[in-house]
């Protein structure tokens, strides 16, 4: 018996069909070769990544070991009695919390000035032409080369002058004049289009509008990381504190503490203890911004800051 012929076209469109649903093959999936080079690279960052973490985990398992261990022969790593009693002296030993506020204060306040009179200058000296741009842009980077222990004289004078002594502002205002984010912010701006702000001019846009919606939006990465770092800088500012602040109730946390470790004598635990509490906001910080702060560090160079 014959199949009709209608019948052998449908099997075959039915067969093409079928044939066609069926996915390829998937590639074979190629391995990957072992690269001595690589291995070197992960054994070198390993170790660096070690070296900079030991110290960190010392000063975190003595400052819970009690204070005899602390200076005991031979010395060990791990306590025979972990113990919080540095904590609670150091807690309790001063105007902690009255310090932590006032590092929290004045960091953010100057973070915050900085950002803004930067952009500004920044901008400046980016986008505008006015008389006397060189020299003010020299000026500027001269000020970069200047170390900031040369001015600490001259600084508490106009401090002693204006009043300033034992207050916030005495410790805020000097550390706003940062020449390097003003010429990092200004080789940043310099990077970003020009036809955008032309077509902004054209559609009857003003120098401060240009400014706040063009040029900040597109800079966010370089902001994020000037504000991280300017913000750890004045974190973990003791100089100048120091001298411009005697009053305990104006102190931040890194006089502060040191002030009280000089009364604990060799009480090492104490000192670990105010270490781990000063350093602590700062890793916070890191964990929540790191991304921000590689990009940072990447894009802008900040890491020789």
């Amino acid at each position: 018996m014959t199949v009709p012929e209608t019948d052998r076209r449908a099997d075959s469109h039915s067969s093409v069909g079928r044939s066609d649903d069926v996915p390829p093959p998937a590639p074979p999936r190629r391995r990957r070769r072992f690269r001595p080079g690589a291995l070197l690279l992960l054994v070198i960052t390993a170790l660096l990544a070690a070296l900079w973490l030991l110290p960190l985990a010392w000063a975190v398992l003595t400052s819970v070991k009690p204070e005899a261990e602390t200076t005991g022969i031979p010395l060990r790593w791990f306590p025979t009695e972990f113990t919080l009693d540095a904590y609670r002296a150091v807690l309790d030993g001063g105007h902690f919390w009255l310090w932590l506020f006032n590092s929290l204060f004045t960091a953010t306040v100057v973070t915050v000035l900085v950002v803004i009179l930067c952009t500004m200058a920044a901008y400046g000296f980016s986008r505008t032409d006015f008389p006397g741009k060189r020299a003010l842009f020299a000026i500027t980077l001269v000020g970069i080369m200047v170390p900031p222990q040369v001015l600490i004289v001259p600084l508490f004078d106009q401090m002693v002058l204006l009043n300033m002594v034992d207050t916030y502002w005495g410790i805020i205002l000097p550390q706003i004049v940062t020449p390097a984010m003003v010429f990092i912010l200004k080789k940043f701006f310099d990077a970003i289009p020009r036809e955008l702000e032309e077509a902004a001019l054209m559609d009857g846009a003003r120098r401060w509008r240009i400014y706040w919606q063009i040029i900040l939006p597109l800079s966010r990465p370089v902001i994020a990381a000037v504000a991280i770092f300017t913000f750890i800088t004045t974190w973990n500012n003791f100089l100048w504190p120091f001298i411009v602040s005697t009053d305990p109730h104006f102190m931040t946390l890194p006089v502060g503490l040191a002030a009280i470790e000089n009364g604990y004598g060799l009480r090492f635990a104490r000192v670990m203890a105010s270490a781990v509490l000063a350093g602590l906001p700062l890793l916070v910080l890191f964990v929540l911004f790191q991304r921000q702060v590689v990009r940072g560090v990447a894009h802008t160079g900040l890491s020789g800051q």
